[in-house]
């Protein structure tokens, strides 16, 4: 029977498809026995032959002519009205509104490589994706109303951020989840590349950063990264790769913290640095004030400005003068304990202060009025396996009339191999103990060998102590 024009009857449609599915199909069997039932699961099988339905074309009552966009390049695929109708009430629409057999359907480049494997999708309900068929996968799922394939994919993505690519994807990822307004892909994706930071300063995928995602970051004081100065350079390079509008230029340079980088490397920045010498009236007053910072003890510079302001607030640097690694063999063993030293603090008039900190870890803490005390830094404890959780207390092992005039945060970053990689797989703050922060590896199964939380059996931390300055009398504006 040929028809030509309108849509074939549905009665045929599902009629043919019951006829190729049911071919060689196997049968499926219960037996009930004495209130016992067994079933047979065919369902691979089931997939198999719809994909040959696919592949072969057989009762195929509608074809797809996806063209490319401003191209004479046209993709062929034999489908099923009633498989696209099951799986997405667009299709349904547009299949009730044609008057062939033959459908159009225009499409980017980037979706139109890989509709063929969209519309598998819709036929077998499983999907191999690689990285750089993310976006227009999910482009297609979102057009077509396809939503679990959506929301799979959006999934995707949030999973495999630390995946290696040639020139980065996370960037673009976060582009695109700007773009249709997916608040939660956009997070990840900002969250990944703040605490990630110094990987991506480094790669290919630095250079297309958007000024809109550029300032983001730089206003955040989570990045984790070497160093202020490391920022800087970055950003340096980014200007003069992007050649951006002068406001931009402008905004992103008056968002470094230039009290954050030594007296001796601002000295270097003025001199050599191209960009600098060209908006340095826009920063001029902001490396003033940082100058001052590192002339005068904190103490005096709060009596007159405003210390309580990003210039001097330190994002999570991993040099040394800042904290210290700690890799804890068998975390679940015992507690640990190590001391390390940090600067006072970034000002230069604190330059050759030191501060020690003693930190304990223990994977099941319990209350100090049960504890035995610690005589001795490093000492072990008997395994206790009553309760309690993981725990981390920071505190220096001498008081000091210089820390008048300051509090100091400590954070906790944990890193975990992903995708094969080393990343941040958490930042906790807090300023004694991770008690405070409530959430310390509370999803960690350090028990389990293979847990998320350990590379090759191990925790590894990196402690990072920042001083918080306090104004003592309101600055005057």
């Amino acid at each position: 029977m040929v028809y030509s024009g309108g849509s074939v009857p549905a009665v045929v449609c599902l009629a043919n498809l019951c006829v190729a599915l049911c071919v060689g199909a196997a049968l499926k069997s219960d037996v009930v026995l004495e209130n016992s039932a067994t079933t047979l699961n065919h369902s691979m099988a089931l997939v198999q032959r719809m994909e040959a339905l696919l592949t072969q074309g057989n009762g195929s009552d509608v074809i797809l002519r996806v063209q490319t966009l401003n191209t004479d390049e046209v993709k062929v695929i034999q489908v099923h009205s009633l498989v696209l109708t099951l799986q997405s009430d667009v299709f349904d629409e547009l299949l009730q509104t044609r008057n062939s057999t033959a459908m159009v359907l225009r499409e980017s480049p980037d979706c139109a490589a890989v509709f063929d494997k969209f519309i598998r999708y819709l036929y077998c309900g499983d999907i191999t994706v690689r990285l750089n068929q993310a976006i227009p996968l999910h482009k297609l799922a979102s057009k077509y109303h396809v939503w679990d394939l959506q929301q799979g994919l959006t999934q995707y993505m949030t999973q495999h951020l630390s995946s290696d690519s040639l020139m980065g994807h996370v960037v673009s990822w976060y582009q695109y989840a700007t773009q249709i307004g997916d608040v939660t892909l956009q997070n990840s994706c900002l969250q990944y590349l703040s605490w990630n930071l110094s990987s991506v300063l480094q790669s290919a995928e630095w250079s297309s950063v958007s000024e809109e995602l550029l300032l983001t970051l730089l206003q955040r004081s989570d990045l984790v990264l070497q160093s202020e100065l490391e920022l800087y350079e970055a950003l340096e390079a980014w200007i003069s790769q992007n050649q951006p509008s002068v406001e931009a230029a402008k905004s992103a340079l008056k968002a470094i913290r230039y009290a954050m980088i030594s007296p001796q490397h601002l000295f270097h920045l003025q001199k050599k640095s191209s960009v600098m010498l060209k908006y340095y009236e826009s920063v001029r007053d902001l490396l003033f004030l940082a100058f001052q910072f590192h002339a005068a003890s904190p103490i005096q510079l709060a009596k007159y400005f405003d210390v309580n302001c990003s210039l001097f607030t330190p994002r999570n640097y991993l040099s040394q003068a800042w904290g210290s690694p700690w890799v804890i063999n068998n975390p679940t063993r015992d507690d640990r304990s190590f001391s390390f030293q940090t600067q006072l603090g970034p000002s230069g008039y604190d330059a050759s202060k030191r501060v020690t900190w003693n930190a304990l870890f223990s994977p099941r803490w319990l209350p100090l009025s049960v504890r035995s005390a610690y005589p001795e830094m490093g000492s072990l404890q008997p395994t206790r396996t009553d309760g309690g959780r993981p725990r981390i207390i920071v505190t220096p092992a001498t008081s000091s009339p210089d820390f008048a005039g300051v509090s100091f945060q400590k954070t906790v970053i944990v890193s975990a191999r992903k995708q094969g990689k080393v990343v941040v797989r958490h930042v906790y703050n807090f300023h004694q103990s991770t008690e405070e922060a409530g959430d310390f590896l509370l999803e960690a199964d350090l028990q389990r060998r293979a847990s998320e939380y350990l590379i090759d059996s191990s925790l590894y931390l990196h402690i990072i102590v920042k001083p918080l300055y306090h104004s003592l009398i309101v600055a005057k504006k």
